[in-house]
């Protein structure tokens, strides 16, 4: 039975929900009028750091994160979307946010929008910087939503530094069905004067759009490939500058893709004026980051208790050709032992360019429903997408319990299961498991 603090959230959120026939329709003009509404916050916020991009963007985040807490400094953070709970999108201070507080800044933002039609994601957001105005703190980290022209983040008129991170296909019904026209919505959070880092893209035409773009904008241009780069080394991973050579451990989250990240966030810690994050703040960072469902290995709870000794059990919330190259490039680093799939997709992403890139490691796959997303690809139809790339041992399951269940048949050898395909997906395994 959940306590009267969270079910008022549970209360607030809903009543948020109903305010807007859409639940995305991007756009500034709402948003501006809230937050006129209630004093204009985004204007009274410490230094902001503006993070967008396709992939990447909220471990870049979190790197970030990690480096200025290690130096010693206060921390908001807004991302998206949230996992289990909704706490978990805005950090005031360092801290999760508690439920009393968020439910009187969703009151107060209720009661400034008057009824007038406005987005959850907007009414949130705007929450989050009543809250970040204030609360004290030294800097706001702030991920873009969805896109970044007409994100409701994308209020804050100057902010200390911006980021975009690898950009690929994904939201094409609002962000358009070309890599160029993505680019260009993602390079929009750029601000006169203001620097902002490029991390490596896979995309030359990408490349060229933010470029142009940026550049056009104003804003200083530290762009990966040109101005910086990262590579592998044997214990980490080098950044490559004008400057010189820098070598860093292997960070605390998994996979070589995490290498891009990390450096985008160090570079960005390199163009942040006014604070101090020592070398060995960055270094104790990279140690202590954390972002859940990220190449998250689970060892404890019922779905891991499934599995007999001597059996893996991971979680991703990747969902798009973009991560299911890195998902690839990951498995093709490991042991051979058998992979099994446990997949669940949403009816926007394209399935086959996920799982594309994962097919040669996959000895099964299990899919499923997301459990309570109306907007769920059918587990049939994630089935038959999977046939699509050549996977031959396909089936469906009820649910994950059954998927993991199934994977673990009698006399194989021990193998590795990855659940993966969805952040919601994720965030119902973590609920149950985390």
């Amino acid at each position: 039975m959940p306590d009267a603090s969270a079910a008022a959230v549970e209360a607030a959120l809903d009543r948020l929900t109903h305010l807007h026939p859409k639940r995305i329709d991007l756009s500034l003009g709402r948003t501006e009028r809230l937050l006129a509404a209630l004093g204009d916050p985004q204007l009274r916020l410490p230094p902001v750091v503006h993070i967008g991009g396709t992939n990447g963007k909220g471990s870049t985040t979190a790197f970030l994160r990690a480096f200025l807490e290690q130096a010693g400094y206060r921390v908001h953070v807004y991302t998206s979307p949230h996992l289990v709970r909704f706490h978990e999108r805005i950090r005031l201070a360092g801290a999760l946010i508690d439920s009393a507080a968020l439910v009187e800044l969703l009151e107060r933002v209720e009661a400034a929008n008057a009824g007038q039609p406005v987005t959850f994601f907007e009414a949130t957001t705007a929450a989050a910087f009543l809250g970040f105005a204030e609360v004290p703190a030294d800097v706001v980290l702030l991920e873009v939503g969805l896109g970044g022209r007409y994100d409701s983040t994308n209020v804050v008129p100057r902010p200390a530094a911006t980021a975009v991170t690898r950009i690929s296909m994904d939201h094409m019904q609002f962000l358009g069905d070309t890599i160029e026209a993505i680019a260009a919505e993602k390079a929009a959070i750029a601000k006169p004067g203001v620097p902002m880092v490029v991390a490596p893209q896979l995309s030359a035409a990408a490349v060229s759009v933010l470029t142009r773009d940026i550049e056009s904008a104003g804003a200083p241009l530290h762009l990966a490939g040109r101005d910086w780069s990262v590579a592998p080394a044997p214990d980490g991973f080098v950044l490559r500058t004008a400057a010189g050579d820098r070598a860093y451990p292997r960070p605390a989250l998994p996979g070589d893709h995490q290498f891009a990240n990390a450096a985008t966030a160090i570079r960005l810690r390199d163009l942040l004026a006014g604070f101090d994050i020592p070398e060995e703040a960055v270094r104790s960072g990279l140690a202590a980051v954390e972002w859940p469902a990220r190449l998250q290995r689970l060892t404890r709870g019922p779905l891991a208790g499934l599995l007999p000794p001597g059996w893996e059990l991971w979680l991703d919330g990747g969902h798009n050709d973009s991560a299911g190259e890195v998902l690839g490039q990951w498995l093709g680093g490991l042991d051979k032992r058998p992979l099994h799939l446990v997949c669940g997709m949403l009816e926007s992403k394209q399935p086959q360019e996920f799982l594309r890139p994962l097919a040669p490691f996959v000895r099964s796959i299990r899919t499923v429903r997301i459990p309570g997303e109306e907007a769920s690809l059918p587990a049939e139809a994630v089935a038959d997408h999977a046939r699509a790339v050549g996977l031959t041992d396909v089936a469906t399951a009820e649910d994950v319990t059954a998927a993991v269940a199934a994977a673990a048949r009698p006399g194989d050898p021990p193998g590795r299961v990855l659940i993966c395909g969805s952040l919601y997906l994720a965030g119902r395994v973590l609920a149950a498991n985390g």
